[in-house]
């Protein structure tokens, strides 16, 4: 079995004794029932992995020394961007977790008109500082070194207007489209991949998004849910670009 994997936002080097965060101690000590002399594996997101050994554990302080570091890479080849309009808090944290799993390299929330969620001020803070502590979960189920971003959550006109294609293309999913996803040739080194809430997105908003850059294409003769056709859209582009 592999060892439990924590993130530590820290500076790691071997020989160093280092106390795990308040969260991945509470899971290691509680949860993971780990004791002194366990192997564990940190990673701080930026690439590689270190063994480590509990040196101590209590219920809320789980202390570890550095073995050695380890150069793991389990990036896709391709950087998509995952732009999710808003929906139920349960489908959210769904998206979130599986778009880490297979490879996205950020997530952008999105407000759109047809949103059933409503996130602003504390509201809105809270929920971003939970999926980002679900995107690390992920992170150490999966094996990912680098914690992808979870962007703050953008009113969809404005992030529109702010040149959201991240040096590739744009992928608007609609079950109207008259291209299949097959069909696209995956050459750039980046794609921004945009759903729509569950009663997806207006025709302006469409609309805009086409004017904006994005290509309309569909994920086959069926209609998708929304929590669904993102990761579909991740996992056939994971395939053309060779990561899986």
């Amino acid at each position: 079995m592999p060892h439990p994997r924590f993130f530590c936002p820290l500076s790691l080097s071997p020989g160093l004794l280092v106390a795990l965060p308040d969260a991945a101690a509470r899971h290691a000590s509680r949860v993971l029932r780990l004791a002194a002399g366990d192997p564990i594996v940190l990673f701080n997101g930026e690439g590689g992995e270190h063994e480590a050994r509990i040196e101590s554990a209590g219920r809320d302080m789980v202390l570890a020394r550095i073995l050695a570091r380890r150069d793991a890479e389990r990036e896709s080849p391709l950087q998509v961007t995952l732009a999710q309009a808003l929906c139920t808090a349960e489908k959210m944290d769904l998206i979130v977790q599986k778009a880490v799993e297979l490879g996205a390299a950020r997530i952008q929330p999105l407000v759109s008109a047809r949103s059933v969620a409503r996130l602003s001020g504390e509201r809105a803070e809270r929920r971003l500082r939970h999926w980002r502590g679900v995107a690390i979960a992920a992170c150490e189920q999966c094996g990912r070194n680098r914690v992808p971003e979870v962007l703050e959550i953008a009113e969809f006109s404005r992030w529109l207007g702010s040149s959201p294609l991240l040096g590739g293309p744009g992928l608007l999913l609609s079950p109207a489209a008259e291209r299949s996803l097959s069909q696209l040739e995956v050459s750039a080194a980046a794609v921004t991949v945009l759903i729509g809430p569950e009663s997806g997105l207006t025709p302006e908003e469409e609309a805009a998004a086409g004017v904006a850059g994005f290509q309309p294409v569909r994920l086959g003769p069926r209609v998708l849910r929304t929590e669904t056709a993102g990761l579909a859209a991740l996992s056939a582009l994971a395939a053309l670009a060779g990561d899986f």
